[in-house]
């Protein structure tokens, strides 16, 4: 739904089977966009949701689009084809973003910034060794000027230039648009952060993951360019415990 006439800002979220987080984020993108007083839209594609992840985001006041694709990139990018605002914010259905940060990073693209990213903290419970992990690869994070999906922004103008998410991918679709947005102008990350979900890091084994980066470090990203052997991302998604 649009707030305040022609959008400024496209909130786009792309979603599967997420009912339980769905409905916060928009919430949060809502009061996000009108903190910041522009007009706005949030776009939620419900990609291949077999629970009520749709009706659960229009009733929170999105409007949605159904897809069947269950690839993230593509889903991604059928949200960007309907967007009609000049700049666009990919969020995950997981992720709560604030004004702080919405406001950081439009200020950011209105002067003269092509894109960026938002770092993160994440909610509830988390690891151990994501806990020792995390602050080194926060900073490191911001010095390379690698974030991940959660919160992604960029103008329209610099995303068509890039050729959008680019869809042979299933996964690390948003490094690789973060290239390209990077060749093209300034790509920065803002101070502030966002929450979002630790689930994965809570309920997928840590082993399971070091299993992954083998994988990555040996094959390179042709990994990514299949869902097999992606269950971080694509396999059943376990109870949170918290």
């Amino acid at each position: 739904m649009s707030r305040g006439g022609r959008p400024v800002i496209s909130f786009i979220v792309p979603a599967h089977n997420e009912e339980a987080w769905v409905g916060r984020c928009v919430a949060a993108l809502n009061h996000s966009g009108a903190a910041v007083g522009e007009p706005y839209e949030v776009i939620v594609v419900d990609d291949a949701s077999t629970d009520a992840t749709g009706r659960v985001a229009a009733d929170a006041g999105a409007h949605v689009i159904r897809v069947e694709h269950r690839q993230i990139a593509a889903t991604r990018n059928a949200g960007a084809r309907v967007a009609r605002g000049i700049y666009f914010f990919f969020v995950d259905a997981d992720t709560l973003a604030n004004p702080a940060a919405v406001r950081a990073a439009l200020a950011a693209l209105r002067g003269g910034a092509v894109g960026g990213g938002g770092m993160v903290r994440f909610d509830g419970w988390v690891p151990l060794w994501a806990r020792v992990l995390y602050p080194a690869y926060s900073v490191t994070a911001r010095l390379i000027k690698l974030v991940g999906g959660c919160f992604l922004f960029c103008t329209r103008e610099a995303f068509e230039a890039a050729g959008g998410f680019p869809e042979q991918f299933y996964a690390s679709e948003e490094v690789h648009l973060s290239a390209e947005l990077k060749k093209r102008g300034r790509f920065v990350i803002p101070g502030p952060t966002v929450v979002t979900s630790a689930r994965k890091l809570r309920t997928i084994p840590a082993l399971d993951l070091l299993r992954m980066l083998q994988r990555l470090f040996v094959h390179g990203n042709r990994i990514f360019h299949q869902r097999e052997g992606l269950e971080f991302w694509y396999g059943p998604r376990p109870k949170d415990p918290v």
